[in-house]
C-alpha cells in the first residue's frame, strides 16, 4: 500500500509539502497540487484515517451491534448508520451477536448468562477497538436488560431501548402506524374492522393493539374482543385462526405483520375469496411480498433506514458533547396498494 513517503518521492517533494496538499493546509503551487493528486491516483494511495485521528486523540469510529444480521430489520437499519457516518466523517465496525441464530426469535426471553455473556463480550470487543461510541441494533423491540450503563463511550440503542436515562433509544411508532391503518379500513363503507394480532408478549403486539382500539374509538366504533385473534407473527398460525374472524362477520381485517397478512390471502385462496373484495386487508411491515402479491398489500412501511441514520447523528451529538434527548420515536407511514 502506497504511502505519503511514496507520493513524495514520485513528485520530488517533501513529506510535509505532500501531507499539507492532501489534507487542505498550505499555500502549495497549483501545479505543486495536480502533481501530488495525480501521483496518489496513480500510486492508489488510501489516507490511514485511523493513524490520523489516533494524532488527534479521535480515532472517529463508531461500533455497531447487531443482534442478528439474518432479521429483516437489522440490514436497512445498519444501512442508515452507514449513510450517517459517511456524512459526518465517521467510520464504523460491525458485530454481528447472531441471537436469532443460536437462541431463536422469542427474544422477550432473554434472561439467561449465555445471552448476557455474548452482549457483553461484543462490547469488550468495541472497547479493544478504540471505538468512540457503540450502537446496538435490536432484532425485536423491547427492553434491553443486557446493556449496561457504566461503559466509558456513549451508546445508543435502535430497535429497543433501556431504563437507562443515559442510554438514548431509536423507535419507530408502533401506535401511529396501527392508528392509520385501522382507520384506512374503517373508511371502508359498512367496515366490521377484526385485527390479527402477534405474539402476546410483544411490545409491537401491544402498542398496535393501542393504536387499533384508539382509531376505533375516535371513529364512534365500539372495540369487540371477538373480533380479534392472535396470529404469533407466523402465516401458517394466521391461516388457521382468520376464519373465526370471518365466521363472526368480520369484513376488514388489520394483520400486525405482512407474514400474518399472507396467512389471509392463504385462508381467501382456498375459500375462494378476493382480497379487496371480499376482504380488506392491511398488513404492517411493508415488506417485499407486500409488492408481489395480487392484488398488492397495502402496508405501513417501517422508517428503518431513517432509524439508523438518527441512531448515528445521535450518538456522533453524544460524542461531540452537543445536546439530545432520551427517546425518539420516528413516524411510520401507510403504503397503499
Amino acid at each position: 500500500m502506497a504511502t505519503i513517503k511514496d507520493i513524495a518521492k514520485k513528485c520530488n517533494v517533501s513529506i510535509a509539502t505532500v501531507s499539507n496538499i492532501l489534507n487542505g493546509k498550505g499555500s502549495p503551487s497549483e501545479a505543486t497540487k495536480k502533481k501530488v493528486f495525480e501521483a496518489a491516483d496513480e500510486l492508489n494511495y488510501v489516507p490511514n484515517f485511523l493513524a490520523k485521528n489516533l494524532k488527534q486523540r479521535s480515532t472517529k469510529m463508531v461500533g455497531v451491534i447487531a443482534e442478528d444480521l439474518t432479521v429483516f430489520n437489522c440490514p436497512e437499519i445498519i444501512d442508515g448508520i452507514n449513510e450517517m457516518v459517511d456524512e459526518e466523517g465517521y467510520t464504523f465496525i460491525l458485530g454481528n451477536l447472531r441471537l436469532y441464530k443460536k437462541f431463536g426469535n422469542k427474544f422477550y426471553t432473554y434472561d439467561f448468562e449465555d445471552y448476557y455473556t455474548s452482549v457483553e463480550e461484543e462490547f469488550r470487543i468495541m472497547h479493544a477497538k478504540n471505538v468512540e461510541g457503540i450502537i446496538y441494533v435490536g432484532a425485536h423491540c423491547r427492553e434491553i436488560q443486557a446493556i449496561k450503563e457504566q461503559y466509558n463511550v456513549p451508546v445508543v440503542v435502535a430497535y429497543g431501548y433501556t431504563k437507562s436515562q443515559k442510554i438514548p433509544s431509536i423507535l419507530f411508532d408502533d401506535e401511529t402506524g396501527a392508528y392509520e391503518a385501522t382507520k384506512y379500513l374503517l373508511s371502508k363503507k359498512e367496515a366490521k374492522v377484526g385485527v390479527l394480532a402477534g405474539d402476546q408478549h410483544s411490545m409491537h403486539t401491544s402498542a398496535r393493539l393501542k393504536g387499533f382500539q384508539q382509531a376505533l374509538f375516535d371513529q364512534g366504533v365500539l372495540y369487540n374482543p371477538d373480533f380479534l385473534a392472535y396470529g404469533d407473527w407466523k402465516r401458517k398460525d394466521s391461516e388457521a385462526v382468520v376464519g373465526s374472524l370471518i365466521e363472526k362477520g368480520v369484513t376488514s381485517i388489520f394483520a400486525m405483520n405482512d407474514e400474518m397478512a399472507m396467512g389471509v390471502y392463504d385462508y381467501a385462496y382456498k375459500k375462494g375469496l378476493t382480497i379487496g373484495t371480499d376482504i380488506e386487508l392491511v398488513g404492517f411491515d411493508n415488506r417485499e411480498i407486500a409488492d408481489v402479491v395480487k392484488p398488492g398489500l397495502t402496508s405501513v412501511d417501517l422508517p428503518l433506514h431513517q432509524m439508523g441514520m438518527k441512531a448515528a447523528r445521535v450518538l456522533i451529538s453524544m460524542i461531540e458533547k452537543e445536546p439530545h434527548d432520551i427517546e425518539y420515536k420516528i413516524p411510520c407511514d401507510l403504503v397503499i396498494r
